[in-house]
């Protein structure tokens, strides 16, 4: 698997993210000048945002996922595959980012990614290929068993 590839388009997405933060950033810095309680808030939120967004992308930057060992415990940069009996996940798990989903080189397959702080992330970091996870999203749990890391 070209993991390159994934942090590469992910990259993209992240920088996409942020120009587009930074025009609604500038937009609400010059709706802040009227004074306005709403419109300080507001620029003060999206500024917060940008700066996290160019958290992420220089987190990105020195991002190099290396290739996971045979029995090695999952950690950042794996790319793992997760089954609850009736569907699969193929899941990449990377410093920020969570929700985001990518394609495999030529279309191949698509890749959610998740963040160790989130709740797959979570679940997975440090288990192994054949190992039960459980995991809560929006107060719904469910049982996945880990049939892939690399």
């Amino acid at each position: 698997m070209d993991k390159a590839y994934l942090v590469e388009q992910l990259g993209e997405k992240v920088r996409n993210a942020l120009q587009q933060i930074h025009r609604a950033n500038a937009g609400s810095q010059i709706d802040a000048r009227t004074g306005a309680s709403r419109a300080i808030n507001l620029a003060r939120g999206t500024g917060l945002r940008e700066v996290q967004a160019r958290e992420a992308l220089d987190a990105l930057d020195s991002f190099r996922p290396k290739p996971l060992k045979r029995g090695e415990p999952i950690g950042l940069g794996a790319v793992v595959e997760v089954e609850d009996g009736n569907i699969g996940r193929t899941l990449f798990v990377a410093p920020v980012a969570a929700g985001e989903e990518l394609t495999g080189p030529d279309g191949d397959g698509i890749f959610q990614v998740v963040t160790p702080s989130s709740p797959f992330g979570k679940a997975l970091i440090g288990k192994r290929v054949g190992d039960d996870i459980q995991v809560t999203i929006q107060g719904e749990t469910t049982d996945w068993t880990v049939t892939y890391a690399g």
